[in-house]
């Protein structure tokens, strides 16, 4: 049903502009502002996140993340029809220097629009080759459209279903490495109660995050990038990929340790760019414990 009348929309839109989608999504947002329950949830993330602020900004923080939220949409839907997404991007070169010799791992976070993220990556003057580990929801509606877009333009995609992956799917993706391409993971959803994960500390609290992207580079040897994107105007975006983290050990209790630490590096990552960009937290469940 979401499919239907988010093509609805977009077909009226298309026809009076871009600027009557942006209504729309703003006001549908206004309602789930008003009537969803994860509201609750996201005013006690920004209580985490601004503890000497009242109620009344951790509401407005709230109001505000909601909204943005649309432009997420809005900017496909941009794209879609043919404007030009502008993009500049900090620390590229150091993905260039690595990415042939043994690939490389994503790490993207529901900070910013990682779905922008993976189209930018295609339009690279060396575009690279990508496969992108998604979740696979039960009613997708948007997000099966999101993913149809995203192999149109040249992203493999491999759906994880909630009760757990087929071990083919993990072997797909270190050969995928081993050829030099880039694999996209999620690093701030744990999707299942019994998937493995770290514990790591966010915001003065404890968070979890899941175990399989360092799991990957250890078996790989590839690095992997934190990856953020992050919008500057309409439909015009930055990204930055941070330093590479590598996991290399000798045996199983080094291994232990490196895995925790660069879990902790990821979460200190996403800490500092929230602080940075705090309403462009699109993680709509519990995170922090």
């Amino acid at each position: 049903m979401k499919n239907f009348w988010y093509t609805i929309l977009e077909k009226v839109t298309g026809i009076f502009g871009g600027w009557l989608f942006s209504i729309i999504s703003r006001i549908i947002a206004t309602g789930y502002f008003c009537f969803s329950k994860n509201v609750k949830e996201s005013r006690r993330f920004y209580r985490l996140l601004y503890t000497h602020k009242n109620f009344l900004y951790h509401n407005y923080c709230t109001f505000l993340q909601y909204q943005n939220f649309t432009t997420i949409h809005y900017d496909r839907f941009l794209a879609a029809h043919g404007q030009q997404t502008l993009f500049q991007s900090k620390g590229w070169e150091k993905l260039e220097s690595v990415v042939q010799q043994k690939g490389a791992i994503l790490l993207m976070s529901h900070l910013g629009n990682w779905e922008i993220a993976a189209h930018l990556l295609q339009q690279q003057k060396t575009p690279q080759k990508l496969l992108l580990y998604m979740g696979v929801k039960e009613k997708e509606g948007v997000e099966g459209m999101q993913k149809e877009q995203l192999q149109d333009s040249g992203v493999k995609i491999i759906g994880v279903e909630k009760d757990g992956g087929s071990p083919f799917d993990a072997v797909e993706g270190i050969r995928f490495l081993q050829d030099g391409g880039l694999i996209s993971m999620t690093g701030d959803i744990v999707w299942r109660p019994d998937q493995r994960q770290r514990e790591v500390n966010f915001l003065g609290g404890k968070a979890f995050v899941p175990e399989a992207p360092y799991v990957f580079a250890l078996v790989s040897g590839a690095p992997i990038f934190c990856f953020f994107s992050f919008r500057t105007g309409k439909n015009s975006y930055s990204f930055s990929l941070a330093d590479p983290i590598y996991i290399q050990c000798a045996n199983r209790k080094e291994r232990d340790a490196q895995i925790q630490t660069a879990a902790q590096q990821y979460a200190n990552l996403l800490e500092q760019q929230l602080l940075n960009h705090p309403f462009e937290w699109y993680h709509f469940d519990r995170f922090v414990k």
